[in-house]
């Protein structure tokens, strides 16, 4: 089923120039256009869209979304290197992890001081 600029925006919660964006830098190659000259995105399209978001959800740079969107077109061949470069990122993504844990940890240690606080005043 095809689907216009707007409704891919809309449904990824992204905006049309941003979608433009990912085009231009090449990380949606495959998308068509109708007579008009209007994209036209597939259901294939979606798809790369969703690792094309996935990955930049978890901060990977778009110059290294590029290169990773390139090795997909290059075929097979390119799979070990796929899998190193996804590998790598995974590696920075538990390293965020435990950063974020890090500082729920801190959040957690303080609202218990709060509420440790209240009950102190409370029971005065």
């Amino acid at each position: 089923m095809p689907y216009t600029i707007k409704e891919v925006a809309e449904k990824y919660n992204l905006s049309v120039h941003t979608l433009r964006y990912y085009e231009k830098e090449g990380l949606l190659p495959f998308i068509e256009r109708n007579k008009q000259g209007n994209r036209i995105f597939s259901n294939k399209d979606l798809e790369w869209l969703n690792i094309i978001c996935c990955l930049k959800n978890t901060n990977m740079p778009i110059a290294k979304i590029k290169e990773y969107v390139d090795l997909c077109i290059e075929g097979p061949e390119t799979i070990c290197k796929r899998e190193d470069m996804l590998l790598k990122h995974k590696i920075y993504i538990e390293s965020e992890i435990e950063n974020f844990n890090s500082y729920l940890r801190i959040v957690d240690n303080k609202i218990n001081h709060y509420i440790k606080e209240q009950k102190s005043i409370i029971c005065k």
